[in-house]
């Protein structure tokens, strides 16, 4: 038998609620009993250390085989040895060091970015069918960074590009939930396709923005770049997507309980003390910063935040507290296996990592899609 919603007030003593002393904060305090997300049920404690334990391992194992295949395949042990302080020069320590490591670096720091933004978009318009490819931000987000490149605004510097993305990121999402929201409520189905509008009018821009470009060579360097790739990453390019990643993912981790709430229901997370409308904001904006940062720096990776929330919610239930840590390691774990088979397929030739993510989750987007309608549920 469920339990009647009581009045929620500022905390008063002892964790207590006093009715009618309404704060101005983002959220309150929510009453002990209040409804948990829907989906699939919480896995027990044990089953969360289990999977966040197998998904480490799955990471390290990850990183040591983007580390050690390639080109030229080395050892394992000579890449421990080459990993180890004070190591003598070596050409094995160099392709290591200088080579492979900034390179999966920068997958694990975009592919857990990635997923986790996807999980908390997914939570914030209540459809797991979001995801910031197909919301518009990563096209507005490339928009930018290519307006950026091709305009010669501070090319030389490794802040101009993630700013121009942090720009064209915020407006395309602006813009996709403005377009959500006219003419009636927003829905699920309204943003998917506003933000799939988006995207190609966005696309076409960058196009048009390179093919007027007066400079061929921009054109061949962003065509490259806006598939998808981690091919460019160096040490000084790798610094500032971890840092914003670092910082941004505990923040949205501490969220946990009101993105929970957004998946109840803007009615009843609004009675529970969650003020919807200043925390939705407020995460896009955090959402938008982090996926700039990382397309900035790897370009336009479509489908990672897509496809590994689904998998994590088969693993651990939909209960963001676990939801996001598993999310976090699967993406970074798959991003760097997905630019291993890109580095590797067709080896000497890299392919960029974006094309393979396509290829694999635009097939699952249409399978959700199927599932989704056969069940009656709206998009």
């Amino acid at each position: 038998m469920s339990r009647p919603v009581k009045a929620v007030g500022t905390a008063g003593p002892a964790g207590t609620e006093q009715p009618g002393k309404t704060g101005k904060r983002l959220f309150r305090t929510v009453p002990a009993g209040s409804p948990k997300a829907p989906g699939a049920p919480a896995a027990s404690w044990l089953r969360r250390a289990a999977v966040l334990t197998g998904l480490t391992l799955a990471l390290v194992a990850a990183a040591v085989a983007g580390l050690a295949l390639g080109s030229v395949r080395i050892p394992p042990g000579e890449v421990v040895r080459a990993l180890l302080p004070g190591a003598a020069p070596s050409p094995f320590r160099t392709i290591v060091v200088e080579v492979r490591l900034p390179r999966v670096l920068l997958g694990a720091v975009v592919g857990a970015g990635l997923a986790v933004v996807g999980c908390v978009l997914q939570a914030l318009v209540r459809n797991r069918l979001a995801d910031p490819f197909l919301l518009g931000i990563s096209s507005g987000a490339s928009t930018g960074a290519v307006l950026v490149l091709t305009l010669g605004i501070g090319v030389t510097t490794a802040v101009a590009m993630p700013v121009g993305a942090f720009l064209g990121a915020l407006g395309a999402l602006v813009l996709v939930y403005a377009l959500a929201s006219r003419g009636g409520g927003m829905t699920g189905t309204r943003l998917v396709l506003a933000g799939v509008t988006v995207s190609y009018i966005l696309t076409a821009l960058t196009t048009l923005v390179l093919v007027a470009s007066a400079r061929p060579e921009h054109f061949r360097e962003a065509l490259y770049w806006s598939l998808g790739g981690l091919g460019s990453a160096r040490w000084d390019t790798v610094w500032l997507p971890a840092a914003v990643t670092c910082a941004a993912l505990p923040l949205l981790f501490a969220l946990s309980r009101p993105l929970d709430l957004m998946l109840v229901g803007e009615e009843s997370a609004t009675v529970l003390g969650l003020d919807v409308a200043r925390f939705r904001a407020a995460v896009f904006v955090l959402a938008s910063l982090i996926t700039a940062v990382l397309v900035a720096a790897s370009g336009a990776v479509g489908f990672i935040g897509l496809m590994v929330p689904h998998a994590a919610r088969l693993l651990v239930g939909a209960t963001h507290r676990a939801l996001l840590p598993v999310s976090a390691l699967a993406g970074a774990a798959a991003l760097i296996v997905a630019d291993l088979a890109a580095r590797t397929v067709a080896s000497p030739q890299d392919i960029p990592v974006g094309v393979l993510t396509a290829l694999i989750g635009g097939p699952l987007f249409l399978w959700l899609m199927r599932s989704r309608t056969a069940q009656g549920a709206a998009l």
